[in-house]
């Protein structure tokens, strides 16, 4: 036997009584061999990021980390928000950011609120105040990764964007859309870039408007130092006033979490989050009933024209909007339009659905409520359905609303309500929505409760479910408000059938 034959068989004897090695099975020929379907099993680790809450002095923030019950987990783990770090002043961006000291490095952050829980299925609650309270890097493993949720939540009295200013904590990714932003002179809005990771990422930011995209190489190549944040100014990347925009935010190297804070000098302010991918039907779940305006913001990536059907989708069916049947928008160009007060005291979500020729869009409602100086508002954006779970945190037993919409066939859902983050015992319902309709349901509230609480909505059959949580508050007469949409929380992970074959170490 040749001494290399005999070497390969020592080194495939080593690595298999080392490691062991699985490979994937292909079906026989006979069929006896069939692959397994994937099995769903619970994610392992979970990372979220919370971006730098107000630039308001006066601003009051609460977070509130949760994680459902989830079958099939160990008993460990934890989950736990850490301060981003101190961010360096002679990076691309830093310059940009528009919240630097005097010499234009970014100041030192505060240390995080204390935000820890203990077990799943009780929500825990941790505060900061001012505008040095700083973004926030989250990491959830074992028993609290899967379906984690962390809810930032503020209150701002008086100023520019003054009102309750609500957001998910969401996780790093590559590319966002975000239909709805603004450099107009009212408006001050950030897009705020939070980096996780070890090494630096590298990011560009495009801004389109009615007439195209705003070119601009400032927005280019904004480096964003490992586990730091980097708040930079719109109206720095481009000169022009723009009512409606849309900003594109691509990853060259690494990746980062991405939001936008927009703020108003009448209509107070809000986070501004990612529309879902660009598809050529989308639902935009969770108008406020008593909206007294509906602005539609819609943009189409690429050259493709897009032609697409308005709908709202209301208690009793879906309802045509008068003189808003349809919407076009060109390729490459932010449209938008004004809906008016398009509930008229009723559930509504609006649905946008191809026509002819499906084009991808992506789109955004900035939605408000009250009159004259007293009035607030908050942005919706189109978002995925349920899918197997989502939840939401940060709810009272009475400034919380959950809308549930079923576009296509009627479907039933289950809502849990956890227990109080500082007493109560968890509540269950389940609801049934009829196709092509929104319903405000009452979810239900923990018995003997303290504190907020958390709702988990699970689809049990029909068809697709696109839910929003709604919460509201009164400040000095205004109707402060803020709208979370629930996608699913990616708490399982398909994992293949393996079987232990070293054969494969042997093929040429």
């Amino acid at each position: 036997m040749k001494r290399t034959t005999l070497s390969l068989i020592a080194g495939t004897t080593a690595l298999a009584a080392v490691t062991g090695f699985a490979a994937l099975t292909a079906p026989s020929a006979s069929g006896s061999g069939a692959a397994k379907p994937a099995a769903r099993l619970p994610v392992e680790q979970t990372r979220l990021l919370c971006p730098e809450p107000s630039t308001s002095d006066i601003a009051d923030t609460t977070y509130t980390s949760f994680t459902p019950v989830a079958q099939g987990t160990d008993g460990g783990g934890k989950a736990e928000l850490v301060a981003a770090g101190e961010q360096s002043g002679d990076t691309s961006g830093s310059s940009q950011s528009g919240k630097g000291g005097k010499d234009g490095k970014s100041k030192k952050k505060s240390d995080a609120p204390t935000v820890t829980p203990k077990a799943p299925g009780t929500p825990v609650t941790g505060d900061g105040s001012g505008s040095d309270t700083p973004a926030l890097l989250g990491t959830a493993t074992g028993r609290f990764a899967p379906g984690w949720t962390v809810q930032e939540t503020t209150q701002v009295a008086a100023g520019t964007g003054r009102g309750l200013l609500g957001t998910n904590c969401t996780a790093p990714d590559t590319e966002f859309w975000f239909p709805g932003a603004s450099t107009a002179a009212s408006r001050t809005d950030y897009v705020h870039l939070t980096n996780p990771d070890d090494s630096a990422a590298v990011v560009d930011i495009e801004l389109y408007g009615k007439d195209g995209n705003l070119k601009s190489v400032v927005g280019e190549g904004i480096t964003v130092q490992p586990h730091s944040t980097e708040p930079v100014l719109l109206s720095t990347l481009s000169a022009a006033k723009e009512n409606d925009l849309t900003v594109h935010v691509s990853v060259r190297s690494g990746r980062v979490a991405a939001a936008v804070l927009a703020l108003d000098d009448k209509l107070g302010g809000d986070w501004l989050p990612a529309s879902t991918d660009p598809a050529s039907s989308l639902v935009l779940p969770g108008i406020p009933k008593d909206a007294t305006d509906v602005r539609l913001i819609a943009f189409a990536p690429g050259d493709a024209d897009a032609d697409l059907k308005v709908r709202l989708a209301s208690p009793s069916g879906q309802i045509t909007p008068a003189g808003n049947e349809t919407l076009h928008v060109k390729g490459g160009m932010t449209t938008a339009v004004d809906l008016g007060p398009l509930t008229r005291g009723e559930a509504g979500s609006l649905v946008l659905s191809a026509g002819d020729t499906p084009v991808p869009v992506v789109a955004a409602l900035r939605v408000v409520r009250g009159k004259g100086d007293k009035q607030e508002s908050a942005f919706i954006p189109a978002t995925a359905p349920v899918g197997t779970r989502a939840s939401v945190a940060d709810n009272s037993a009475k400034g919380s609303t959950l809308a549930l919409t079923a576009v296509g066939g009627s479907a039933t859902v289950k809502v849990t309500a956890s227990a109080g983050s500082e007493g109560g015992t968890a509540a269950t319902k389940e609801f049934t929505i009829k196709g092509g309709t929104t319903q405000n349901v009452a979810a239900p509230v923990p018995s003997g409760l303290k504190g907020t609480y958390a709702l988990t909505v699970e689809p049990v059959s029909g068809g697709p479910v696109h839910a929003a949580r709604i919460l509201q508050t009164t400040m000095e007469g205004v109707p402060a408000f803020t709208v979370q949409t629930l996608p699913d929380d990616r708490g399982t992970v398909a994992v293949p059938q393996a079987d232990e074959d070293l054969s494969v170490l042997l093929k040429k």
